[in-house]
């Protein structure tokens, strides 16, 4: 039985990956962004552990979700599933890039990191000039382009942990909108089987996967100077470094 934390997960692709991974008889961990939510996360989601509360738009409050994960003792796998797509260009950068990177540094290492992205962050670029200021050019593509960075970078420097990300495709999720045309069961399913399958193929570490198959990506990402550029400017922003997580 595997211990699962995942960010987002008070509905669509998080819950519904929740939902799949309780099935399983693991132990889920939920995250919602306030009181309410949580309360619906919970009663949506039989058996889940827990919901943890924090808005991941505000720095602050994503510190304090990682010190909540980690008073609840080591994780065997962390989802990065949450995500915004109709927000502000602000938002989108905090929620969608710095969160993620926060939450990678500090929590506990998991031994597994599943990180997911989206096929738009194949049109995506760094824009790193635009990380202190000038939000507004930062785009959605761009943010989904910056976490499979931070996924390709924590692979290279944690080697011993599996550290994927996914495209789940364009599903008819709150965020999908109803007329996606792709499917919902294949847009969790794969996060669910990086999580916790003893499939050697996905007990792999540096890929890009979307229907539980490996597919190519925006190649941008495994460029090691950026991405080094990429922690340093998040470590600026935030104060935290990924170096502390050992």
């Amino acid at each position: 039985m595997a211990k699962i934390f995942i960010t987002g997960s008070a509905d669509g692709l998080g819950q519904l990956a929740a939902k799949a991974l309780i099935d399983l008889g693991h132990q889920v961990v939920l995250n919602a962004r306030n009181t309410d939510r949580g309360k619906q996360a919970m009663n949506k989601t039989p058996g889940a552990e827990d919901v943890l509360i924090a808005d991941l738009s505000d720095i602050e409050e994503t510190k304090t979700l990682a010190s909540k994960v980690n008073a609840l003792g080591r994780f065997d796998a962390v989802i990065h599933n949450a995500g915004v797509y109709r927000a502000s260009a602000p938002e989108i950068f905090t929620v969608n890039t710095l969160a993620p990177y926060l939450l990678t540094c500090l929590i506990q290492k998991p031994k597994r990191l599943i990180y997911l992205s989206s096929g738009m962050h194949l049109h995506g670029r760094s824009k790193f000039d635009n990380f202190k200021n000038n939000h507004s050019e930062i785009t959605y593509s761009d943010s989904k382009l910056h976490v499979v960075m931070l996924c390709m970078a924590t692979a290279r420097k944690w080697p011993a942990i599996y550290s994927n990300a996914v495209d789940p495709g364009w599903v008819p999720t709150r965020m999908g909108g109803r007329s996606a045309p792709d499917n919902l069961q294949k847009g969790y399913e794969t996060q669910v089987w990086l999580a916790v399958s003893n499939d050697e193929k996905a007990k792999v570490g540096g890929r890009y996967f979307f229907h539980l198959k490996e597919r190519s990506h925006n190649h941008e990402a495994d460029d090691v100077q950026r991405q080094e550029r990429f922690l340093q400017l998040c470590e600026e922003i935030t104060g935290v470094s990924l170096s502390n997580n050992i």
